[in-house]
């Protein structure tokens, strides 16, 4: 169909990762025709790259704690080590039947799936290898890559980003981590639980600084009593080969030696050579600017995902994705409230939020009319069970709505779900109070804390 100069789809996507698929799935659902365009494999860094991959390792990073500590539960183990081989081979096991299934969800829905490297070549039509691909409407979505720092150059061996960590034939001895954002504290989590000696470097004052500064906290209480070093408030300054790994040095003089470096200081988008500021595009720094219902400045062309300055969350790209197609099939949309979004960092223990920080909450609503509780999970039935310690922390407006929800603790990106309807719903701490949590979950913590929250505590001191 591509090559029939006749064919003008209603909707042709570039770049088949989280936002550019869902796209075309609820497209097609609607009735459009839709031409779906990817350069390599069908699921983009989400699948192939980055959430899936690292929460196998993760798992497997548990499965080997829990051996390490089958004893205090009263059960005989022994830990041998990791298999690495066979610790990519359960990896890449999931991803594969994760990607054969989507690959047969975009056939089923009538989706036209061309491989092959897309260029923008005129605001309705994206040429593919020397093809013309015409549409009434583009819809970019090509993703984001792992940034670097000038100077800094990556070889895939000793200084390795988290595409090459994904892969990696060896678990390290010892590695340092440049970040203590999500991909940070996630990889430094999974290397700790296969032995390896990990620092994490973080120029900010906190680990996961974007989370609410008591998560950040707890975070790094639990990091230090399992082994995980870090630095913080210093910013990265130059990194050199020694004899045996690396050595980094801090712009405070402070020097760092490891097996391994992994600059893990986010991702950037994926635009430049693709023919998009040619086509009159707005942009900034990279990334494709657009309103709140993903539309660009030129008419027909929208952008979703890791491209556009939002959240960089496949969830939200799902979403974004999914707001396009209805909006080209003329449904009515709302825009998203990025605040409302899950965020979760899979690491042990888990970070999870959604809502906005206290510090957010003071600075919108002002410093008195903000309340803050945080319910402990030592008081929690089956955190004590899983032996997980951290907490719950609810931020309210004054006699009003729970406006943040950011809990610390293993399973915890389990109890989000919930959390995000409270938020989203506008939820009096009183409305949910009045729900029966089952027992003995960690869910019943999120119930526990409204229920202090409307001045009725149970298993929690006043």
């Amino acid at each position: 169909m591509a090559n029939d100069a006749s064919t003008v789809f209603d909707l042709v996507i570039l770049g088949g990762g989280s936002g550019g698929y869902a796209a075309a799935l609820r497209g097609a659902q609607l009735g459009l025709d839709v031409a779906l365009i990817e350069k390599n494999k069908l699921g983009g860094t989400c699948l192939h790259n980055g959430c899936i991959p690292t929460k196998a390792l993760l798992h497997a990073g548990e499965v080997a704690d829990q051996a390490r500590e089958a004893e205090q539960f009263g059960v005989k183990a022994s830990f041998e080590g990791v298999d690495i081989k066979g610790v990519h081979k359960y990896k890449d096991d999931v991803i594969a039947g994760l990607y054969k299934g989507l690959q047969g969800l975009v056939a089923s829905r009538k989706v036209t799936y061309i491989e092959g490297t897309g260029h923008l070549s005129s605001p309705t039509s994206v040429d593919v290898d020397g093809r013309r691909v015409e549409g009434r409407h583009v819809l970019l979505a090509t993703g984001s890559v792992p940034k670097s720092l000038p100077g800094l150059e990556i070889d895939g061996n000793r200084i390795i980003t988290s595409d090459h960590a994904l892969t990696l034939d060896r678990v390290p001895e010892s590695a340092i981590i440049l970040g203590g954002g999500v991909i940070g504290v996630e990889f430094a989590s999974a290397w700790k639980s296969f032995g390896t000696d990990v620092t994490v470097i973080e120029g900010m004052k906190h680990l996961v600084p974007v989370e609410d500064e008591n998560s950040s906290k707890l975070l790094e209480r639990a990091f230090r009593k399992r082994g995980i070093k870090f630095n913080l408030g210093t910013f990265f300054q130059s990194a050199e080969y020694t004899d045996n790994g690396v050595k980094v040095t801090l712009a405070d003089g402070k020097t760092f030696e490891a097996e391994v470096l992994l600059v893990a200081i986010g991702r950037g988008p994926v635009s430049a050579g693709l023919g998009y500021e040619e086509q009159g595009v707005a942009m900034d720094r990279g990334y494709v600017l657009v309103d709140e219902y993903m539309r660009t400045n030129v008419e027909t062309i929208s952008a979703v995902g890791d491209l556009v300055p939002t959240l960089q969350l496949a969830h939200v790209g799902f979403a974004e994705g999914i707001l396009v197609a209805e909006r080209l099939a003329g449904l009515k949309t709302v825009p998203i409230d990025y605040d409302g979004v899950p965020r979760v960092t899979y690491c042990h223990p888990e970070v999870a939020s959604v809502g906005i920080t206290e510090a957010k909450a003071k600075e919108v609503y002002g410093a008195d009319k903000v309340v803050a509780l945080k319910y402990n999970l030592a008081g929690n039935g089956k955190s004590k069970i899983l032996k997980t310690a951290g907490e719950i922390k609810l931020v309210q407006v004054k006699d009003g709505a729970v406006v943040g929800v950011h809990m610390v603790g293993d399973r915890m990106g389990e109890q989000v779900g919930e959390a995000q309807l409270i938020y989203n719903w506008e939820a009096l701490p009183a409305e949910v109070a009045q729900l029966i949590h089952a027992h003995p979950t960690q869910n019943e913590a999120l119930g526990e804390a409204h229920l202090a929250l409307a001045g009725k505590p149970l298993h929690s001191h006043d």
